[in-house]
């Protein structure tokens, strides 16, 4: 959707505008006002509207970051249409270093919320209405949770042709067909016919810098995917074959022990094979964790520690696993890891 004059919480920016705008929310009873930092960059050139949000759970910090790197980034100056880059949209989590906020609601559960609602609903509302209804596409960035590593992995509806073609344009190895959840920012931006792509990776109160490169650069080949940036013509990159797992799960722990991991992120099981050996405090083994199929770990625990029953493994499931592993060693490979900021 172009626009000649766009608005955000009253605020007007026009083509050739940039605007960094406090978005209210309610305020802390400590009467201390907590607004959604929301940066606004408009190109001279129509074209789509799309934005980028980080932090919907307060503690998972790598998309700050990437918000940040994306902004000092070379290759948006010449954005057509416009980006809508939020960094933290659970301010309240953030400051807490937590999931949820005050009223102990999940945001991501929230949606579309309520502008006479609960805390939650009301943010949820707020940020629905004042930032996503007025996009075309979004991409909500997350990681794991405390304790937990995500590879980085893109997560859509990819019945969808349009969301499955931006979800291809990031160039993750892994790509993971999910439902939708009721009460979620992706499920509420669909209803109002605006494509969501999820980029999940790293772990909660953690930067990982391969994740943030790869999301900053994900993020502007999607740009360049929906005609907001020039395609490249060449690229002197190694080409990552994506592959679709429809089918994933957690492996869960047999006994309550001491963990020693043995596969990691990325890395191709076969079925039967040796995920990690639970241990009691002197050394002798109470179990193996084995792979149920053929799969790629996904996301996995990082504590040495479990109780029974606990999730620990997260596999993707493929027909072609092998691929996703050399993806991911491509992926490596092509974020240049001796410079801090990568320019694009």
């Amino acid at each position: 959707m172009t626009k000649d004059i766009l608005e955000i919480a009253g605020i007007e920016i026009k083509p050739g505008e940039t605007k960094q705008i406090n978005l209210p929310t309610p305020r802390l009873f400590t009467d201390t006002k907590l607004p959604i930092p929301v940066h606004v960059q408009r190109g001279k050139r129509p074209g789509p509207i799309l934005f980028v949000s980080a932090a919907i759970h307060g503690d998972e910090l790598n998309g700050i970051e990437i918000v940040a790197r994306l902004l000092k980034s070379k290759a948006i100056k010449s954005l057509r249409g416009t980006l809508i880059a939020v960094p933290m949209v659970n301010v309240y989590g953030v400051l807490n270093q937590s999931r949820y906020l005050p009223d102990r609601r999940d945001l991501n559960r929230s949606f579309p919320g309520s502008a006479k609602g609960s805390l939650a609903g009301r943010i949820a509302h707020l940020f629905l209405n004042e930032i996503v209804a007025k996009c075309d596409y979004g991409i909500d960035l997350h990681t794991g949770a405390i304790h937990r590593s995500n590879l980085p992995q893109i997560r859509g509806d990819f019945a969808d042709e349009t969301t499955l073609r931006m979800a291809k344009a990031f160039g993750m190895p892994v790509m993971l067909n999910t439902d939708i959840r009721e009460g979620s920012l992706r499920q509420c931006a669909a209803d109002v016919g605006v494509k969501v792509i999820l980029y999940e990776a790293g772990e909660a109160l953690r930067y990982d810098e391969i994740s943030i490169r790869a999301g900053v650069k994900g993020i502007i080949n999607v740009l360049r995917e929906v005609g907001m940036l020039n395609k490249r013509k060449t690229s002197k990159e190694h080409n990552i074959e994506t592959i679709i797992a429809k089918q994933s799960g957690w492996v869960r722990a047999s006994e309550s022990g001491l963990v020693n991991h043995v596969s990691q992120l990325g890395d191709h099981v076969q079925k039967d094979d040796v995920l990690a050996i639970i241990s009691d405090p002197y050394g002798n083994e109470l179990s193996k964790i084995l792979a149920p199929a053929q799969g790629v770990v996904i996301g996995k625990q990082n504590i040495p520690l479990t109780q029974t029953g606990e999730a620990m493994y997260h596999l993707a499931y493929f027909k072609q696993p092998d691929s996703v592993a050399v993806g991911w060693e491509l992926l490596q490979d092509n974020l240049d890891l001796t410079e801090h900021t990568i320019v694009l």
